[in-house]
């Protein structure tokens, strides 16, 4: 789903993400302090840690779904405001039960009470392997195909800015794979902060990877991979910072030097 009206792709080029300085607090515990981090325009960020660390908290403040900031700021890079341009998608494909699929693609801009464009919902589930199953209701696709419709619902409104929390996390192997090639390639030009726990995931779809580790929690490494996604995980600079990744989040104490975050 979007956080309301705002621009599609075609408006321009999508923006850098600027998270600076931010605080988080829940209860007596501190998420994260002083945090900063830039989502590079167009391009996928993976942010990996440890469950419970604030990868989910950070993403729904991007997405304006958190409390408000008790320090910091997230902005644009463009200097115009983030509401309007950003696109969620849950690790739950929160299907409504008693819509189609074609009717939950399109219930963004139902909400909105804008008319749904339809033919463009349709290339959408063409594009996903969905085509032939507009009219059935989710309870007849496999959880495969639900993500799928989840993902074609995400793209359909069109943001610049689309924010992923585990999407594929609750998929059997092979159609997490599949999965995460269909939004390698959906997702080019657009800029994507894509939460994950699967560091070859990461590395699948990451342009740059962070690791958020500590208490409170900080960017404590980060990576940048060469190529586009969807990448080929057994080839050679893959499997090289897929171990790289294991072997930093199987140790405890600061990262190396040349992988440290600005």
């Amino acid at each position: 789903m979007s956080d309301g009206e705002g621009p599609s792709m075609a408006d321009g080029r999508a923006p850098d993400v600027r998270i600076r300085g931010v605080t988080l607090r829940h209860g007596d515990r501190i998420l994260f302090e002083d945090l900063s981090v830039t989502l590079p325009a167009g391009e996928i960020t993976c942010l990996l840690g440890l469950s419970g660390i604030g990868k989910s908290s950070l993403l729904r403040l991007v997405a304006g779904l958190g409390p408000a900031l008790e320090r910091g700021a997230i902005e644009a890079g463009d200097g115009r405001p983030l509401k309007g341009r950003i696109a969620y998608m849950d690790q739950r494909d929160l299907l409504l039960p008693w819509l189609d699929v074609l009717d939950n693609v399109t219930l963004g801009a139902r909400l909105r009470g804008d008319p749904a464009n339809r033919g463009s919902a349709r290339n959408l589930l063409r594009d996903v392997g969905l085509s032939g199953r507009e009219g059935d209701p989710p309870a007849v696709l496999s959880g495969g195909m639900r993500q799928r419709a989840a993902l074609a619902r995400t793209l359909m409104e069109d943001r610049p800015i689309v924010l992923m929390d585990e999407p594929f996390s609750a998929l059997d192997a092979l159609t997490r794979l599949r999965l995460q090639d269909l939004a390698g390639r959906l997702l080019a030009g657009r800029t994507v902060l894509l939460v994950t726990h699967d560091p070859i995931e990461a590395v699948r779809l990451g342009h740059r990877i962070h690791v958020m580790a500590g208490l409170p929690a900080r960017i404590a490494a980060a990576m940048t991979l060469s190529g586009d996604p969807p990448r080929d995980p057994t080839r050679e600079e893959s499997t090289a910072r897929y171990r790289e990744l294991m072997a930093y989040l199987g140790r405890s104490g600061p990262a190396p030097a040349r992988e440290c975050a600005e």
